[in-house]
């Protein structure tokens, strides 16, 4: 591959990256999936031939209402090629259209409205026919208390419109996920309509430093053990899962029980999401996955973490990241400003006495990982000076600068260039 035909993605674009004449790239992409080959036809044979239960026109039948979650805007979701025909098929099977609601599983993230609610759901159709709302994990009236978890005791709330449907349906996109091990599934449950002390618990520094804790781990992982047992509470409920592209197209879809359809997806996909790459290298360059993830800076440290097991220690990692929305919420915003004048050591050791973890300083808290290893620069046009200065990191002006000068500093011409960031796991070894 020519230096030149290497390019990072970046907001709704692609960054071509200008290497040094002398570096030898490593670029690391996911395995290539055959694209579905009709779409429509996929998804409707997902719906009739479930895993774990019954086709979807059966689910349907007697029931008097459903609920269908769907990820919020930070999850490129193919939601306009299923909605339809999912929604279709219940009213056939005799749920009255008045009764099917779509709750965008916002967990503590704000809500999405207008414009953006109608490229979310992807279809007018939908948003023209059937009750779409977002959820608000602060609202307590809007929560059902459903004890307690066995094992860890996290309290269990989590949305009334989810919880009183006679049908329960999560959609999503199952993603390597830096602390769930995977995204979708039984996360798009909680924290995805979870109450805000549910979230904020297994959030907590007892969960988020347990070394458990990580991508495209479901053994011993915490935060999945508490997202299945806090789903077994709920009690009946299934799941339509999705897989794309770097293309963003999608290579496969399933439905069925949740936690069955959940996990094979997941073995759909892990061996081409986790690549081996054999050693570690002093300089790595990655990207937040462009749009729609690279729109914040809060969800911008995902890239920043899924590398570390090719950093060598002490070496620098590189990050692109549009920022298109800025920094994120307020609270991540004082939980930033906490690190840089505390430093993180200070910060880390204020987290483990917590309970209850304050609203998304755990994002700090996973950013220490990538600190703690190397050093980190930041690409971004986002930014501006003040939330530069709070991110606590090492702010460049040019990628093609910055990679330059690690070269030189850690005198290895060795660069590891992951374009696709996050969706994309980079190990050392097998």
């Amino acid at each position: 591959m020519a230096h030149d035909d290497i390019a990072i993605a970046y907001g709704r674009g692609f960054m071509t990256l200008d290497l040094p004449a002398l570096a030898k790239p490593t670029v690391i992409r996911k395995a290539v999936l055959p694209k579905l080959a009709d779409q429509k036809a996929a998804i409707r044979d997902a719906l009739d031939h479930p895993m774990g239960a019954p086709p979807l026109l059966e689910l349907s039948r007697g029931r008097k209402s459903a609920c269908i979650l769907i990820c919020d805007i930070t999850r490129p979701v193919p939601n306009g090629a299923f909605l339809r025909p999912m929604i279709e098929t219940m009213v056939q099977g005799g749920i009255p259209i008045g009764e099917i609601v779509v709750l965008v599983a916002t967990g503590l993230h704000r809500p999405n409205l207008g414009a953006e609610l109608a490229e979310l759901v992807g279809d007018p159709w939908v948003l023209d026919n059937v009750r779409v709302e977002n959820h608000y994990a602060r609202n307590v009236e809007d929560l059902v208390d459903l004890g307690r978890t066995e094992t860890r005791g996290t309290p269990v709330t989590l949305n009334r419109l989810l919880v009183e449907a006679d049908l329960r349906i999560a959609t999503g996109l199952v993603e390597p996920h830096f602390m769930a091990g995977w995204s979708g599934g039984r996360k798009v449950v909680a924290p995805g309509v979870a109450g805000h002390e549910t979230i904020r618990t297994f959030h907590s520094a007892r969960f988020m430093e347990d070394p458990l804790a990580v991508q495209c781990n479901l053994v011993g992982n915490p935060l999945h053990e508490e997202q299945l047992q806090i789903v077994r509470k709920l009690g009946e409920i299934y799941a339509l899962n999705t897989v794309i592209d770097e293309d963003r197209d999608m290579v496969h879809v399933n439905f069925g029980e949740i936690i069955q359809s959940h996990l094979a997806a997941v073995d759909f996909i892990a061996q081409a999401t986790r690549i081996n790459v054999g050693r570690k290298f002093k300089t790595v360059v990655t990207s937040s996955a462009g749009y729609p993830l690279d729109k914040t800076y809060y969800q911008t440290i995902k890239g920043m973490v899924t590398p570390l097991d090719i950093l060598e220690p002490g070496g620098t990692l590189i990050i692109a990241s549009e920022c298109s929305e800025g920094f994120g919420s307020e609270e991540f915003r004082e939980a930033q400003a906490r690190l840089v004048e505390m430093g993180p050591e200070r910060f880390l050791a204020t987290l483990t006495a917590k309970t209850l973890a304050e609203v998304d300083e755990w994002q700090t808290e996973m950013q220490l990982k990538a600190m703690r290893i190397g050093r980190v620069q930041l690409y971004t046009g986002g930014l501006n000076a003040e939330e530069q200065r709070i991110t606590g990191v090492e702010m460049i002006a040019s990628l093609d600068g910055a990679i330059a000068d690690s070269l030189v500093r850690h005198g290895d011409t060795s660069v590891a260039i992951v374009p696709e960031g996050p969706y994309v796991i980079p190990v050392a070894s097998a």
